[in-house]
């Protein structure tokens, strides 16, 4: 099958879209992403094997090292890492978790990452967000799914005047238009 797939130009591994950038966002390098669904039990196992705090807090972020949990439901978190780590993050769960019911699937290639910093940050993601982004309602490691225009995002405040917006990679041109509405706007 490789030799065929070569032949006819085909490659297993997706190469993530450009996007356009500007003073107010940017395309973020590419990173491995899992979801993990579990008990509580698997979720705090889960987090020590990555070196996590096993956060409780609804809809917020824990991160060290270059790792990082969204709290995106009860059972479910979104795990982060860097771009080469997917496997080995895997394998570690994989060996915390045996035994305990959960599911953990790679959704690296599926997804695209955007940064918005600076002071109109969060002004152009309410001309399409409909969350109130007031640091006092939306502090620093709040994260949650909400949308953005039209399209599904996970939305993280990384700081005071940055966020990280996680989309489908077949929305990313949609969102990166709006945003770049939005800066002209803002």
């Amino acid at each position: 099958m490789a030799d065929l797939s070569a032949a006819i130009g085909l490659t297993t591994a997706r190469q993530q879209p450009v996007l356009p950038s500007s003073p107010l966002f940017r395309q973020l390098p590419p990173a491995s992403r899992l979801v993990l669904r579990g008990g509580s039990q698997a979720l705090a196992a889960a987090a020590g094997a990555l070196g996590l705090a096993h956060g409780e807090t609804p809809c917020r972020a824990v991160r060290n090292d270059g790792k990082a949990a969204l709290w995106l439901g009860p059972d479910e978190r979104l795990l982060l890492g860097p771009a080469d780590a997917a496997g080995e993050m895997a394998g570690l769960l994989q060996r915390a978790l045996a035994g305990m019911s959960h599911s953990l699937v790679d959704v690296s290639h599926a997804q695209t990452a955007i940064e918005l910093s600076g002071a109109r940050a969060a002004a152009a993601l309410n001309i399409g967000c409909p969350l109130d982004l007031d640091p006092a309602v939306f502090p620093v490691d709040m994260c949650t799914r909400t949308v953005f225009a039209k399209a599904q995002i996970v939305l993280w405040r990384t700081s005071l005047e940055t966020f990280r917006v996680e989309t489908a990679r077949s929305f990313a041109p949609y969102v990166t238009q709006i945003l770049a509405q939005a800066a002209r706007e803002t």
